[in-house]
């Protein structure tokens, strides 16, 4: 599966960092987000980082990916220690009684169709 890891800077050099994250340890290219500080959250794709991410998005994308893999698996329950519950929504807690958001600019369109519509 093609897609970005959340991995932590845990060393770095010109142009390049060693980092972990989801079991994995890779160097990664830096070029394109510039040299960052031990410790930084990043998004890695393709053996390069893309985005400097935050603890919280970092923790997000990772039980994410972990829930997909779970799935893909067909195993929909957790056996991780220190989870609330024991399903793929304790992986999807921050969308879990969370109504869908609509973008700014589908708002916007929306709107303008009203106003078109004399409403």
């Amino acid at each position: 599966m093609c897609i970005g890891l959340p991995m932590q800077i845990k060393e770095t050099g010109f142009g390049y960092a060693k980092c972990e994250g989801m079991g994995v340890k890779r160097t990664v290219d830096t070029l394109l987000i510039g040299d960052q500080p031990i410790g930084t959250w990043v998004l890695v794709f393709l053996g390069s980082a893309r985005e400097v991410l935050t603890p919280e998005d970092a923790q997000k994308i990772t039980d994410a990916v972990t829930a997909v893999d779970l799935i893909m698996s067909g195993n929909g329950q957790l056996s991780t220690q220190g989870m609330e519950e024991n399903s793929i929504d304790a992986l999807f807690a921050d969308l879990i009684d969370r109504e869908p958001q609509k973008p700014p600019s589908l708002i916007a369109f929306e709107e303008s169709q009203r106003k078109l519509n004399g409403e």
